[in-house]
């Protein structure tokens, strides 16, 4: 079984049924939005498909592929578990499992700006990894938070054939583009509508429910310097500390275009004596 479901569906260029301004607050690591969006999946799933979960298989859940840090649909895949395993709870059935999709590249393209051929190509120089004995027989959930081309849900399909892994598969999306006429470049509107400049960055990481994700690592680590340190001065030391662990775990500090900012994060390290 391969089967997909999408919450809301975008036809339009100009009307939306979902805010594009907390979608925006989302991708850049408010887990507020994460969570709410979860909370409306789950619930807009199980109106519709609940025979789905009359099953006896483990469920498995999973989340956009990332390397060490968690993409923004991570986060989303984390509250939709939580709605999940309760619903299960109530069923006297076993909580789900959540899973991952490893991936060993990165790249510091825009991806929201790519059409499905492009990023198709730029996806094949990744090399992905799931645990594909683990998922056989299993009812397995793939979470991403917005489907614009279908590239990767098409990458992670070539994968469960590639290994002939058995199973049902079902691909859940917060959002899905259904007009095809519309640019796929739409992704970056609704990335950007709410959050576009190096204030609005820093007035996301200021708040409480704010968690860094793959997204928002990459675009500070390639602001220009003036920018840098406009955050840097502008958020607790704390975080710009964690940026570079984070940075250093994905491996982006042999990325050429971001060597200069995380030589800054570096030496501001060893100015406090770390």
């Amino acid at each position: 079984m391969n089967k997909r479901y999408s919450l809301h569906h975008i036809h339009s260029a100009e009307e939306f049924s979902f805010s594009p301004a907390e979608y925006s607050y989302f991708k850049y690591g408010d887990k507020s939005y994460a969570e709410k969006f979860a909370k409306e999946l789950f619930e807009g799933f199980i109106a519709d498909n609940e025979q789905l979960l009359e099953t006896d298989k483990e469920i498995v859940v999973l989340p956009s592929p990332y390397m060490s840090i968690p993409t923004a649909s991570n986060f989303l895949c984390f509250y939709f578990k939580k709605h999940l395993d309760f619903y299960l709870f109530q069923k006297g059935k076993k909580s789900s499992i959540l899973s991952k999709i490893n991936r060993n590249h990165t790249y510091t393209t825009d991806y929201g700006n790519l059409s499905f051929e492009d990023r198709k190509n730029l996806i094949a120089n990744d090399t992905y990894y799931l645990d594909k004995d683990f998922l056989r027989g299993k009812l397995c959930i793939f979470i991403d938070d917005i489907k614009i081309t279908g590239s990767h849900e098409f990458t992670v399909n070539k994968i469960l054939k590639q290994y002939n892994v058995e199973g049902e598969f079902l691909f859940m999306y917060y959002a899905e583009l259904m007009n095809f006429e519309i640019d796929p470049t739409i992704e970056n509107f609704f990335n950007y509508f709410a959050v576009n400049t190096i204030e609005h960055i820093a007035e996301v990481m200021l708040k409480d429910s704010f968690q860094f994700n793959t997204r928002i690592v990459k675009y500070i680590l390639g602001l220009e310097s003036s920018k840098f340190e406009y955050l840097s001065s502008k958020v607790k030391k704390e975080q710009m500390d964690h940026l570079l662990e984070l940075a250093i775990s994905n491996n982006y500090h042999l990325i050429k275009e971001y060597e200069n900012n995380i030589n800054i994060l570096t030496q501001t390290e060893l100015y406090y004596g770390y």
